[in-house]
């Protein structure tokens, strides 16, 4: 439809071109609407968006050795890491300077901690040499390098100042490199020793369990999602009362009372005992291992399943599975080729809601799972409150959701995301 006419072009009620008008409308329209979600969307930016990405951001950060030793870093410039051979008395004499400067400030150990996480021991050299730093007469007291490795013997080993050398930019791979097994070699990287290869290991195991996870619960959640839709109202609303209540109980009491229940002395040992199923000495062991774990996260991810496939078989018609009978298609035909077909966006909605809540669980398998079910989350709580390596942390969360973009990438490609409903 044109805005013109013969007599020139169509005007609104206040004499502007009717298309000019229209366009104005459209857009203080969306300012309006814009203006209606700004303050969500702020809190939401403040909140979630910048906290985590300043904690990714620390996966790279590495600024604190040139900030904490600036003169050390830049004659080690010209030092040759490969030659074998500790540095010269300018590079020492330039550690002098800096170290008492940092031991000044108190932050000669903030450095020392963070070159301790790619070479042990780093961190008390560190501390040992502050101490003596804050006494010295930097005019007087040389030469260097001999005070140096006379406080520790560690100060003598060309590796120290590899390390010191390799991690002085202010951004790093080393701690995606640790988070995948590798580390900062002579010749670039290289696998670490056999014994402190663990990520890999904990990130097949977190894919490998979520997965079982889920799939149990589909298993699980399926028949309990299809009694509840083909109930009358009044027994489903009671029966998803008990289906709720899991949500009305503390996730640490029902991890104890799993803890309770699967240790050897406990209720199902006792049980399977008492009806000769299993040897007094010979009872099942179905705690701190992997089965531990999956039992315990199925119980507490089950409802997560259940919701989903439930409000979407609500919307199946029992008409459909009629039709078939009456067409001479037996029960099985008929839910396999007519009803299952329509319920597969509730089992995949709850599917990607029970994987990313299992892959990212760490309460559970820290206290069901041992040394052998725990997953990758588990580590990167401890190097957040315990060993306060938010670098490696950082680097472990952003592998990790990594992983699960990629898998959301791929169940969009093969299944289809537009396909998911939740009723």
């Amino acid at each position: 439809m044109s805005d013109t006419t013969d007599t020139g072009p169509v005007l609104a009620a206040d004499g502007t071109p009717l298309k000019r008008s229209l366009s104005r409308a459209l857009r203080r329209q969306k300012m309006r609407a814009l203006m209606l979600i700004a303050p969500l969307l702020l809190f939401v930016l403040l909140t979630f968006i910048v906290p985590i990405g300043q904690m990714l951001f620390r996966s790279v950060e590495n600024d604190i050795v040139s900030r904490t030793l600036p003169n050390t870093v830049i004659a080690l410039q010209d030092w040759d890491a490969d030659s074998g051979q500790i540095p010269d008395e300018a590079i020492f004499t330039a550690l002098a300077i800096d170290m008492q400067v940092a031991a000044e400030a108190k932050i000669h150990t903030r450095v020392g901690s963070r070159l301790n996480y790619e070479k042990p021991g780093i961190s008390s050299l560190f501390r040992k040499a502050g101490r003596k730093a804050k006494k010295w007469d930097l005019e007087n007291d040389g030469p260097y390098q001999e005070k140096f490795i006379k406080i520790a013997k560690g100060w003598g080993d060309p590796e120290v100042w590899r390390t010191i050398q390799t991690y002085s930019s202010k951004y790093t791979a080393g701690y995606f490199l640790n988070a995948a097994d590798l580390q900062n070699g002579t010749e670039g990287p290289e696998w670490r020793p056999e014994n402190e290869q663990i990520y890999i290991t904990l990130f097949k195991r977190t894919l490998f369990m979520s997965m079982m996870i889920t799939v149990s619960c589909i298993i699980l959640a399926y028949p309990v999602a299809w009694i509840l839709a083909n109930l009358p109202s009044r027994s489903a609303n009671l029966l998803m009362i008990l289906v709720l209540l899991p949500f009305w109980t503390s996730l640490l009491v029902r991890t104890s009372a799993w803890k309770v229940m699967l240790q050897q002395q406990g209720v199902i040992n006792d049980t399977l005992v008492w009806l000769g199923l299993v040897a007094d000495d010979a009872r099942l062991v179905m705690i701190n291992n992997q089965f531990g774990t999956i039992v315990a996260m199925t119980h507490i991810l089950l409802p997560f399943m259940i919701l989903p496939m439930y409000s979407v078989m609500q919307t199946i018609q029992p008409t459909y599975l009629r039709a078939a009978k009456s067409l001479g298609a037996t029960n099985w035909t008929a839910f396999w080729r007519v009803y299952f077909p329509q319920s597969i966006p509730g089992i995949g909605a709850g599917s990607i809601l029970v994987f990313i809540l299992a892959i990212g669980y760490y309460i559970t398998p820290e206290l069901v799972g041992g040394t052998k079910g725990v997953f990758i989350s588990n580590r990167i709580a401890f190097h957040i409150s315990s060993s306060l390596n938010w670098g490696l942390a950082a680097a472990l969360g952003s592998i990790l959701l990594v992983v699960v973009l990629i898998l959301y990438w791929a169940y969009d490609k093969i299944v289809g995301i537009d396909n998911v409903k939740l009723g």
